[in-house]
């Protein structure tokens, strides 16, 4: 990074991931919502979506205003609640590595910086604030703070970073080669400005309103992403961004549907005033005398959701005054009825469902007195089942931020190198404290179904199918779990020949574990059955 000072520390990477690349004229696209310049030329960028957000601080900012609304904040609370669960111990998320082919120390070293990197967050206790900031803005930023004279001390405090003060830029330097552009070098940082809010920014001109700003580098800032852009693939997008026109619809519909009660609701009155043979001058003089001792205007603010009384104006919503000779005829008050359909809510429920299905969550939560049981899978609802792999998928796009931030910690401390550590990470998994129990019933379902056909083929064993057929196709045994069950199998009958050479000798029947007398080999347990297939089955290496 020659020539270009920035803020915060740089992990010594390889030369071969330096930045530089082989020579190719195409450049990369990578979403994460940076953007490209090249050397020696200046860019701007203009997002309209929709035709309303000048700026990705103005698109920002709306998806904070739609989240206060009553209706987007049940949905969203929802989908966090879901998603950040705590359990009796209060823990919310641990690391699993036992797909990881390292030896104990490493991994117990990864367990213990995991556990320093959710006390910087403090994770335990602002998970679902985190959580909502990212779902809700679809971007977290996170800078870095390291002790410069004792980096191997790893990383000292994590500062959380508003997204529409900070934005990553990708540096591309060009060169030619056999006349053609190919790239040469990558170089990415961050432009934060401290002085950036959504009043002060009206230029279009987005690399120019960070001018001011600091740079950091790539390796003191974390910075995750919900994955999701615009079709142009310059803008990050966030979760709320598709129920931007249901939410602004539902809020149309509501107000309209106010209004029209309000002015629908009471019968009106219809003046007809005797004016005599008075000359049109006087009537229409006398007709606004009678209007403005009688009248009273009432008005509906749509931004208080206030009536209020106006003497100032006359609508069509009110009274109407209407002036009549004589012929027989004096001054005559009648009524209208009032509107006969008030009670009907079916546009405003019709835009309610239409929200909670841009946010994938269940229409049938929208019934705040619809009970919730605990039955069997067949009884749950396919739209619970959507939202569930729904709020798996944010639990995974969001367990990234845990992969980074390890990257940095253990490439400080020394206990790993970033290459390697990109090699670990496909082994590694995050398991989430989970209060929905769909999958759970799912898979106690099929156990018992696999082990009602087990007890169906059993007499067939050794006839017709093998004991490795039986393992891979009736109960679904990959070859993993074959040899752990074989491994574990073998210690059990080990310890059993040892408890039942001790009960011989002290002259007792062997008994099982729970003091019941042990069933003999012609005896039906089902336990027995399982237990045959895996007598003197071969097992292959995985």
């Amino acid at each position: 990074m020659a020539g270009i000072k920035l803020f915060g520390f740089r992990i010594v990477r390889d030369e071969d991931e330096d930045g530089s690349l082989p020579p190719t004229p195409v450049t990369p696209q990578l979403e994460d919502g940076a953007i490209n310049i090249q050397t020696g030329a200046h860019y701007g960028i203009y997002v309209d979506l929709d035709g309303s957000y000048r700026t990705e601080i103005d698109l920002i900012t709306k998806y904070r205003t739609m989240a206060m609304q009553p209706e987007m904040e049940t949905a969203v609370e929802d989908i966090i609640n879901e998603a950040i669960v705590h359990d009796n111990r209060g823990q919310i998320v641990k690391i699993d590595l036992d797909e990881l082919e390292q030896p104990d120390s490493i991994k117990k070293m990864i367990r213990a910086e995991f556990k320093e990197i959710t006390k910087l967050l403090d994770f335990g206790s602002f998970a679902s604030d985190i959580f909502r900031r990212w779902y809700v803005d679809g971007r977290l930023y996170y800078h870095v703070v390291i002790d410069p004279d004792n980096p191997r001390s790893g990383i000292q405090q994590l500062i959380y970073i508003d997204p529409r003060r900070i934005r990553k830029i990708r540096n591309i330097t060009k060169k030619k080669e056999n006349g053609t552009e190919v790239i040469d070098k990558i170089e990415t940082f961050y432009l934060y400005n401290e002085k950036l809010t959504n009043n002060n920014v009206q230029s279009p001109q987005l690399l120019g309103s960070y001018a001011g700003g600091v740079k950091l580098s790539e390796d003191s800032v974390v910075h995750l992403t919900s994955g999701l852009f615009d079709p142009a693939k310059s803008t990050v997008l966030s979760y709320l961004h598709k129920a931007i026109r249901p939410m602004n619809q539902l809020r149309f519909v509501e107000d309209a549907t106010v209004i029209y009660r309000v002015s629908r609701a009471p019968e009106r009155r219809v003046f007809y005033v005797d004016v005599g043979n008075m000359p049109r001058n006087k009537q229409e003089q006398y007709l606004k005398d009678v209007m403005t001792k009688y009248r009273n205007k009432l008005t509906y603010d749509a931004g208080t959701g206030e009536i209020r009384d106006d003497r100032k104006h006359m609508s069509m919503l009110e009274d109407f005054w209407m002036p009549r000779r004589g012929e027989g005829k004096s001054t005559e008050i009648t009524t209208l009825p009032a509107g006969q359909n008030l009670g009907q809510m079916d546009d405003v429920l019709y835009f309610e469902k239409k929200l909670y299905r841009a946010l994938n969550v269940p229409i049938s939560r929208l019934e705040s007195q619809q009970g919730f049981s605990l039955g069997r899978s067949n009884e749950i609802t396919r739209d619970e089942l959507k939202f569930d792999k729904f709020v798996d998928k944010l639990r995974s796009r969001f367990s990234t931020i845990f992969d980074e931030l390890l990257a940095r910690q253990l490439a400080l401390k020394g206990i790993c190198t970033l290459e390697e550590w990109n090699n670990f990470k496909q082994s590694i998994r995050y398991d989430y404290v989970k209060d929905n129990n769909f999958t759970e019933l799912k898979e106690a379902e099929l156990l018992q179904n696999r082990l009602n056909m087990l007890a169906t083929v059993q007499p067939y064993i050794g006839q017709f199918y093998s004991r490795r057929w039986v393992q891979e196709n009736v109960l679904q045994f990959d070859e993993g779990e074959i040899e752990k069950m074989q491994e574990q199998m073998e210690e059990e009958a080990e310890e059993m020949e040892e408890q039942q050479m001790q009960q011989q000798a002290a002259g007792g029947a062997p008994q099982q574990d729970d003091g019941s007398q042990q069933p003999t080999e012609d005896g039906g347990d089902i336990n027995k059955k399982v237990s045959s297939l895996f007598k003197d089955t071969p097992v292959t290496g995985t």
